[in-house]
């Protein structure tokens, strides 16, 4: 079976396996998982950070770090189709008591200076408390500039906000901006990295942020029942990620580029097709009344795609999808689309 709807699909290589069978573990939760502590110092010196906070998911990363920012009856600025906002629950609001103040996000991913300095409430008892600014990179799939990270950022200081990066696909940002990862993490404050999306571990998620709220992410985890025992095993896949999946990262932009160009070609201009490549995920736009049968017939061919959003699919590019895998799904698209391409010609 291919499976393109998401890079979180991927199943742990021979080494990751062998790397999780080796593994020396101790307890984490008294600070004893050798494995761990090697995982949280490795990524920390990596990106220049105090301290790392190995996490069970990337949306308990984003959780504990807007908690350990912020007090209930702060708000956090956000933007309105970040992860943080839209598929995580509404956690930081539901179970944190901090409110979310929502702004528009421009085409590139990012969002504008003059939306946040508009969103930032003026100290009146009447407002909550504007506290954190969470920015996101990748944000679906656009890779955003640094000189426009940077500008939010001195934005935030100025305005006595403090930054956190939801970096789920850190290193994806960092493969197609070619930057050096400290330059992009002395950006913000506190950084959540999934490890579980393009670099292949099984689990797991790292935020990185100040020693005093780390302290205090480590609280909050506890209280949203993260704290793992022998997380060792967990952390060495981590680790293997770390030291293998980075640098091949390019590989899968590579790959989804070319399978765009490739569409492309076989549809020419279509006034009803869109087909767009942001790093390691291709977005196919078809206003077609066919597209209703897509994924069924995909599913049929032993190639599992799922709808993005109405009559677009997201194609996306992993470390298990190779050369031949990405032939087949091309001549499924072919196989799927030839019959109406002929009668419109």
């Amino acid at each position: 079976m291919i499976d393109l709807r998401s890079d979180t699909v991927t199943r742990p290589s021979k080494g990751m396996k062998k790397a999780i069978y080796n593994a020396e573990v101790g307890d984490d939760v008294y600070g004893d998982d050798p494995t761990v502590n090697h995982l949280e110092k490795k990524i920390s010196e990596m990106l220049g950070k105090d301290e790392a906070v190995f996490m069970t998911s990337g949306t308990q990363s984003n959780f504990s770090s807007v908690l350990a920012h912020c007090n209930r009856g702060d708000e956090i600025i956000v933007g309105e189709s970040y992860h943080i906002c839209g598929d995580e629950a509404g956690g930081v609001s539901v179970l944190g008591g901090v409110a979310m103040n929502t702004i528009s996000v421009e085409t590139d991913g990012s969002i504008s200076n003059n939306s946040i300095e508009n969103a930032i409430k003026p100290d009146d008892p009447h407002h909550a408390i504007s506290k954190l600014l969470c920015l996101e990179n990748t944000s679906r799939g656009k890779a955003i500039g640094l000189k426009r990270i940077k500008e939010s950022y001195e934005l935030a200081k100025r305005s006595n906000l403090s930054v956190h990066l939801d970096g789920a696909r850190f290193f994806n940002a960092i493969a197609e901006l070619k930057c050096a990862p400290e330059d992009h993490a002395s950006l913000a404050d506190s950084i959540s990295i999934c490890l579980s999306k393009g670099l292949g571990a099984p689990a797991g998620s790292l935020l990185l942020l100040p020693k005093d709220l780390a302290k205090k992410a480590r609280r909050i985890r506890k209280l949203a029942g993260g704290s793992l025992r022998q997380s060792g095993i967990l952390a060495a896949a981590g680790i293997y990620a770390l030291d293998n999946n980075i640098d091949r990262l390019k590989e899968d932009h590579i790959r989804a580029e070319n399978f765009k160009n490739d569409l492309v070609k076989f549809f020419g201009k279509i006034d009803d097709k869109n087909i767009i490549c942001d790093t390691n995920m291709v977005f196919f736009t078809d206003l077609s009344d066919k597209f209703k049968n897509i994924v069924p017939f995909f599913r049929k061919e032993n190639i599992l795609i799922s709808n993005w959003s109405n009559n677009t699919l997201r194609i996306v590019f992993h470390l298990d999808i190779d050369e031949d895998a990405m032939r087949k799904t091309l001549e499924t698209f072919q196989k799927f689309y030839e019959p109406s391409k002929r009668s419109s010609d």
